[in-house]
């Protein structure tokens, strides 16, 4: 059995959910892998981040987030509410004074706290989204190519909106 790594780096925009189509890079890797029969399985590290397969649309809300992702934000935001004030006043527990003291020995706590705003650590609501949602996907190879249908598209969605980040998805395509 042959195995091909890849890792794909991207960025997230903040502000909103970050929903990027990467299925152009995850049949690039299939295609370079040389593997003709097996699986890929596309991967994000993040805890904030998830990897999800859904049927491209055509329809865009006026931001550019295609309909089925605004709709997917929108039944979220009923059982997950984005978070918007620290514990305890707030709708989480996390993050909770030992984790912020935990960050703040971090060597680039200025990138997570910066000026020490315990406020940009408000993301439990995208670590719950991407809980929910799950951090990875496999497919079907088939015939050397990504085995979906023709409107079957892979996103990877950073549910995280305090700032822009670089990210990475790894893509593993194993078989024969």
């Amino acid at each position: 059995m042959a195995v091909y790594r890849e890792t794909i780096g991207l960025m997230s925009h903040g502000r909103t959910p970050s929903y990027i189509n990467i299925t152009p890079q995850v049949k690039e890797a299939v295609a370079k892998s040389g593997i003709k029969e097996g699986i890929v399985t596309v991967i994000s590290p993040h805890t904030t981040c998830s990897v999800f397969f859904e049927e491209f649309v055509h329809d865009v809300t006026e931001d550019g987030t295609e309909y089925l992702q605004a709709d997917l934000d929108h039944v979220l935001q009923k059982i997950i509410p984005n978070q918007t004030k620290l514990p305890p006043e707030g709708e989480y527990m996390y993050p909770g004074q030992a984790h912020f003291d935990a960050v703040a020995q971090w060597p680039d706590v200025e990138f997570y706290l910066p000026g020490g705003d315990k406020t940009q650590l408000l993301n439990g609501d995208a670590h719950l989204k991407a809980t929910i949602l799950g951090s990875s996907q496999v497919f079907p190879v088939e015939e050397g190519k990504l085995g979906v249908g023709v409107t079957g598209y892979i996103y990877f969605v950073d549910f995280d909106r305090m700032r822009a980040r670089s990210r990475k998805c790894k893509i593993v395509v194993m078989g024969e």
